[in-house]
């Protein structure tokens, strides 16, 4: 799992970024091309991937800093029940940052996770001692990070990375995965999740992958659509709109990509481990992301709004022995919290009572075409409805304030929720949001602690 990693961030999908490993897995397993995360945000988005529940259930719509409850089941939990072993290495966001994650292990343990080597997202590296950050610190090193990170060097700015390679943390972590595989016995069943803290910002990508592409041969972003600042939905609340000049957002976008492709290398080397084990064909690999990244489009970048670039995530599955068609795109329509019920599936575990997550099995193995009518992701009590036909924004009172035309405007240009002869529209997919509201009910016991709201 990666963090704000675009859904089209793949090289056989946009046609220009190196991601060999990645291209591979799309070759031996399924691409669903249309994956929606639950919320815009990471915490919002992890909580509904680990609970199967929305946030309108959770009451969580943005970061902010909380605990998920572990009496309350997840899928985690189903799958160690089921006599395996269970391992994260990497970020979690699933409960309150402490000044050292290592005093949450018995939350991790609850959660169903038996080995943890948990980190922060890279904002919280300065602050908060992980494995990793000790071994900065046992190195003399973390001072020089804090100083870094620490330093004037403004949000919307590439820079160089502070340390040596081995301690980058999208190394730091796959490697760390890798020495748990290795040493794994024989013949017993594992489970384990490597969650990479990129490509999020900063945009501090090592050398040499920090000028592997040339910002001038980078692709171009997609314009901003017209009248977008006159729209009174997320668009206006929490995006980062830029006025970067466009060879300071190529000089992000290639630095964006060379994270893309770091990560994959290392993707690359855990599947070598697993290829040495021997045990490919007999191992479920799942990729995806939390949400995705704007990354300069339409004079934008983060998240936090409803458009494809932010919204969309990548979701590449590879069954065990080839059950499913390999080299395939699905086109169905899916939900972050799919992941999570896909791996219970496969590793015959029972999904929480309260879960509305869908398995995506069947697909996978030619027993159903279809998987949902429709999709949704929340965030600041907006709701962004995705069908087959359209996407369209609520606002808290249901009323729409962006409306696109999936399959004649995949470039999401034309906004069509204050034409006249949309009204009709707009109120059907209305009245589906409705529906879907009165079948899920709040749930909002899940959790612990609920204080302020923090950004990350």
């Amino acid at each position: 799992m990666a963090d704000q990693f675009r859904h089209d961030a793949i090289g056989c999908v946009n046609g220009w970024m190196k991601t060999p490993n990645l291209d591979r897995i799309c070759r031996t397993g399924t691409r669903f091309a249309n994956t929606y995360s639950n919320s815009l945000e990471c915490v919002p988005a992890r909580f509904s991937l680990a609970t199967g529940l929305y946030p309108h259930q959770t009451g969580i719509w943005t970061n902010m800093p909380i605990t998920l409850n572990p009496e309350i089941a997840n899928w985690m939990q189903a799958v160690e029940a089921r006599g395996y072993r269970t391992s994260l290495f990497g970020k979690t966001h699933l409960h309150r940052t402490k000044r050292d994650l290592r005093d949450g292990l018995p939350l991790m343990h609850a959660y169903g996770f038996q080995t943890v080597s948990e980190t922060t997202g890279p904002p919280g590296n300065a602050r908060v001692l992980s494995d990793m950050t000790a071994e900065w610190e046992a190195r003399g090193l973390w001072d020089v990070y804090k100083a870094d990170a620490h330093s004037d060097a403004g949000h919307f700015q590439t820079r160089p990375w502070p340390l040596p390679f081995d301690l980058y943390y999208d190394v730091y972590v796959p490697q760390a995965a890798r020495r748990y595989l290795r040493d794994l016995p024989e013949g017993a069943p594992w489970f384990c999740c490597v969650s990479f803290g990129g490509p999020h910002p900063p945009y501090d990508t090592p050398e040499p992958y920090a000028s592997l592409y040339r910002p001038e041969q980078i692709p171009p972003p997609a314009p901003r659509m017209p009248y977008a600042d006159e729209s009174k939905g997320l668009l206006q609340n929490r995006t980062a709109k830029t006025r970067l000049s466009p060879s300071k957002v190529l000089a992000i976008k290639a630095n964006y990509a060379g994270a893309i492709t770091l990560i994959d290398e290392q993707i690359g080397e855990l599947l070598s481990t697993v290829e040495a084990r021997g045990e490919m064909d007999d191992t479920l690999i799942v990729f995806t992301s939390d949400h995705g990244e704007m990354d300069g489009d339409q004079s934008l970048f983060g998240k936090g709004n409803g458009l494809d670039p932010a919204a969309k995530v990548p979701l590449i599955v590879v069954s065990p022995k080839s059950a499913a068609a390999a080299n395939a795109t699905s086109a169905v329509l899916v939900e972050l919290m799919d992941v999570g019920a896909t791996v219970a599936d496969y590793a015959g575990a029972d999904l929480p009572r309260l879960s509305n997550a869908r398995s995506l099995r069947p697909v996978l193995e030619g027993r159903k075409a279809e998987h949902r009518d429709f999709v949704v992701s929340e965030f600041e009590e907006h709701y962004i409805l995705v069908t087959t036909r359209w996407k369209v924004e609520f606002n808290p009172r249901i009323r729409p304030m962006l409306l696109f035309d999936r399959q004649n405007d995949p470039g999401e240009r034309n906004d069509l929720s204050r034409e006249p002869d949309m009204q009709p529209v707009c109120a059907e997919l209305a009245e589906l949001l409705e529906a879907f509201l009165a079948r899920t009910p709040s749930r909002e016991g899940v959790f612990i602690a609920k204080q302020r709201k923090r950004r990350d």
